[in-house]
């Protein structure tokens, strides 16, 4: 279990981490979400020892991180790191080796990931041949090729195809089934909800919702229902309920969390024949609108100018 404890790093007057926490445990995968510049990055490169903290500590299993621990993880930076000139296969063996894996179960393992990722007949080329969508997948065999514990991805779909994040989507399941703990960041919100565990929500360094995917799309306090009337007929949504927006002749309401289903359809039949009706937790993407939003009010009522900056930097 990979633990992140009040962790604060400033540059500066730019404030990267302001107290974050997370947890994330083996056997699931966390989505680790944030605008740019919440600290996201400054984070993840704190697991590796790539940043020099502040405050705050990073424990595996409940343990200080010694060097021999963090060979036995796996790291996907935003920025890749690739050798361009370098044969994929012999790259992924040699960055096998710098892990402590023997010469010969490294190259195995080099063509096993390669294949398992559709990359088998490509071992022999040059990361500088291969097409940007190729060079994540051999980025992702390289935090992989050790079959680490721990895997932790910044932004690992960026610049995927549909093919290519499916790829990529088993891969991750894979590895929390196998029983690794699994971490990345990622602003494709429906893609974390279709296949994260847990979510933490981030926001100016620090932790602003954390969870199951259930609990953090129930934590709102609200629900969203979508209804349509026969011919498409406007709605005027009862006290206590906001509508959000229309669209195609339905609309999407905001609910009190504890409203029921058949009182609502009750309170709505006067206005017309119900065609089509659904009410469930609201989206993370939009539980993620809302959680950011208040973040960013908090600080412009405290003057948080010093929280601001590119994710580049923190």
């Amino acid at each position: 279990m990979l633990e992140l404890s009040d962790l604060r790093k400033r540059y500066g007057r730019i404030v990267a981490l302001d107290g974050l926490t997370l947890t994330a445990r083996r056997g699931r995968l966390l989505g680790f979400l944030g605008p740019n510049g919440a600290g996201k990055t400054t984070a993840m490169r704190a697991v590796f020892g790539l940043v020099r903290l502040d405050a705050g500590a990073v424990r595996w299993d409940g343990q200080e991180i010694t060097m021999p621990r963090r060979l036995r993880f796996g790291y996907m930076p935003e920025q890749r790191g690739l050798y361009p000139r370098m044969p994929v296969g012999q790259q992924l063996a040699y960055l096998a080796r710098l892990r402590g894996v023997k010469a010969g179960q490294a190259a195995h393992s080099a063509q096993r990931w390669l294949e398992h990722l559709g990359l088998g007949d490509r071992a022999g080329d040059p990361v500088s041949q291969l097409s940007h969508g190729n060079q994540q997948r051999v980025q992702l065999a390289a935090a992989l090729v050790h079959d680490p514990d721990l895997l932790v991805l910044d932004e690992p779909f960026s610049g995927l195809d549909p093919l290519g994040v499916e790829a990529m989507s088993k891969v991750l399941r894979e590895r929390a089934r196998d029983g690794a703990a699994v971490v990345f960041s990622s602003h494709q919100l429906d893609l974390v909800e279709d296949i994260c565990d847990d979510v933490v929500i981030v926001a100016a360094g620090r932790d602003r919702t954390a969870g199951t995917l259930e609990e953090v799309r129930a934590a709102g306090g609200y629900r969203r229902a979508e209804v349509r009337l026969a011919g498409g007929r406007s709605i005027d949504p009862p006290a206590g309920i906001r509508l959000v927006d229309a669209r195609g002749g339905g609309v999407r309401l905001r609910v009190p969390v504890g409203t029921d289903a058949r009182a609502l359809l009750d309170l709505l039949a006067p206005q017309g024949t119900v065609e089509r009706f659904s009410l469930e937790p609201p989206p993370l993407s939009e539980v993620f609108r809302d959680v950011v939003g208040a973040s960013v009010a908090e600080l412009e009522g405290i003057g948080g100018a010093a929280h601001s900056g590119e994710e580049a930097s923190v």
